[in-house]
């Protein structure tokens, strides 16, 4: 497995793999907020293919919560292995720890992302990596049904943080 940096060439197999309803969360949007220098967006590959993505946000979480608790910390995001027959291989762990490496290079203290409640396997896994809750906030987000209607969505989920050494 290698893990890169998304490039524009990436976004078709992304797409066609890897598909997005999330409006903010599509892989367009993940590379354009990269091309803006606010996120870097990693990519696992095995095989030749995408197995999954996290996108790196330097500029925080964009939840109020968080950012009144841990402001500037930057959030890895849309964290996501597939198909699920690939989880619990260490694929979510190089892309977390490929993410803190990225941080640690741009001097970068601490490192957070959030957990949805209820979600167990994803929760033990950050705190083997030694993760943090820090508070507790809502994720709003939006997507497109089948039907491809918009759709707002929001989620009870914990923002776990942790030092980088």
């Amino acid at each position: 497995m290698e893990i890169t940096v998304c490039r524009a060439e990436d976004l078709e197999a992304l797409e066609r793999l890897l598909p997005s309803n999330s409006v903010g969360g599509s892989h367009a949007a993940r590379f354009a907020r990269q091309e803006a220098g606010e996120s870097s967006c990693l990519v696992p590959w095995l095989d030749g293919r995408p197995v999954g993505h996290a996108e790196v946000r330097w500029t925080g979480c964009a939840a109020p919560e968080v950012r009144a608790v841990q402001p500037g910390c930057p959030e890895i995001n849309g964290l996501l292995v597939s198909p699920p027959s690939l989880r619990s291989r260490g694929i979510g762990t190089a892309l977390i720890r490929t993410a803190e490496r990225l941080a640690a290079e741009r001097g970068i203290a601490v490192m957070g992302l959030g957990v949805g409640r209820g979600n167990q396997r994803a929760e033990a896994l950050y705190g083997r990596l030694g993760y943090r809750p820090a508070v507790a906030y809502v994720d709003r987000w939006t997507y497109l049904d089948e039907q491809g209607i918009q759709r707002e969505q929001a989620d009870s989920c914990t923002f776990l943080v942790k030092t980088l050494h």
